[in-house]
C-alpha cells in the first residue's frame, strides 16, 4: 500500500494556541478511529507563533486525506468545535491551503 505524506496550512486565530492544544489533547476517541480507519496516520499540526499559521502533514493510504471526509457527521461537528478557534468556510472546514512538496529526505 502507498502511503503518501499530506501537507497543508491552516490559520489559528490570535490568542487561540492553548485552547487549540487543549481541544486537540481531548480529540474524541471516535474521530481518531475514524481517522485512522480511512488510512489517516502519522497526523501532526505544527505551529508557527510568529504568523498564527497551523503547518499539518499526514500519512494517507488511498486518495484522501483528513480534509476529504468533511461530508461526515463527526466531522462536521469537529469542524463546528474548532470554528471559533481558526478561520474557516462558511461550513466551519478550516480555510486550507495545501502545501507543494518541494524535496524529501528518506
Amino acid at each position: 500500500m502507498v502511503m503518501e505524506n499530506i501537507a497543508f496550512k491552516m490559520k489559528l486565530k490570535p490568542g487561540m494556541k492553548a485552547e487549540y492544544i487543549k481541544r486537540h489533547a481531548e480529540i474524541w476517541p471516535e474521530l481518531k478511529q475514524l481517522l485512522i480507519d480511512t488510512g489517516v496516520s502519522d497526523y501532526t499540526i505544527f505551529l508557527d507563533e510568529e504568523s498564527n499559521t497551523l503547518f499539518a502533514v499526514q500519512k494517507a493510504s488511498g486518495e484522501e486525506g483528513s480534509q476529504d471526509l468533511g461530508k461526515l457527521d463527526i466531522v462536521q461537528r469537529w469542524w463546528k468545535h474548532m470554528a471559533d478557534l481558526m478561520e474557516t468556510n462558511p461550513d466551519h472546514s478550516p480555510l486550507i491551503v495545501p502545501l507543494e512538496k518541494v524535496w524529501h529526505m528518506d
